[in-house]
């Protein structure tokens, strides 16, 4: 059985949301983990958008093996400016390693993928992996959605297979509660 959840982290996160997953989670027994882009350092520490809190992380999404991979039950990408952040590339018109890693974890279905108010704009550069899925997010990105591909519904939480998705970050307890019912779904029970 799968016992990680990833969750992206970067700068501008909104703390009481971050601290829930890793509350809520431990509670049902998961090791939480904190992905991001390590930019070849051994740790980075980011700062939080409502009380400027500190978080680091230590793991790279850039260097996750196939192996590795299949420890996690499902990976979050977060409200605040965390996608935004992630989204970074060093050359114009390349993807970022964040969207690489979004689309190598779209293809695989037996990972829960949660995505919260704007962080669906880690989909943009690999929109063809989220062509046709029912989605909801934030009210400001539903044209991006739409131009990715996707359908969007006027709900607070959508689940769409492998695929659960919220409007707002002040949806994430009843997020969660989305991802922990699908993940024992996928995992038998």
């Amino acid at each position: 059985m799968r016992k990680k959840i990833g969750i992206l982290i970067e700068n501008r996160f909104i703390e009481r949301e971050i601290y829930y997953y890793q509350a809520r989670f431990a509670e049902e027994g998961y090791e939480v983990v904190l992905l991001t882009r390590l930019w070849n350092q051994p740790q980075l520490t980011f700062k939080g958008l409502e009380l400027g809190a500190e978080i680091t992380a230590n793991n790279s999404f850039e260097y996750l093996t196939e192996n590795e991979l299949s420890e996690y039950a499902a990976i979050i990408a977060p409200a605040g400016y965390v996608s935004d952040y992630l989204l970074y590339s060093e050359k114009p018109c390349t993807v970022s390693p964040a969207a690489k890693f979004i689309e190598r974890i779209m293809k695989d279905k037996s990972i829960v993928k949660g995505f919260i108010c704007h962080s669906l704009w880690l989909a943009a550069p690999v929109k063809d992996v989220f062509k046709n899925r029912v989605v909801t997010c934030h009210n400001n990105i539903i044209s991006h959605v739409k131009n990715a591909g996707m359908t969007y519904v006027d709900r607070d939480i959508r689940d769409d297979e492998d695929l659960i998705t919220a409007r707002t970050g002040g949806d994430y307890p009843q997020f969660v509660r989305s991802l922990l019912e699908k993940i024992r779904i996928k995992n038998g029970g």
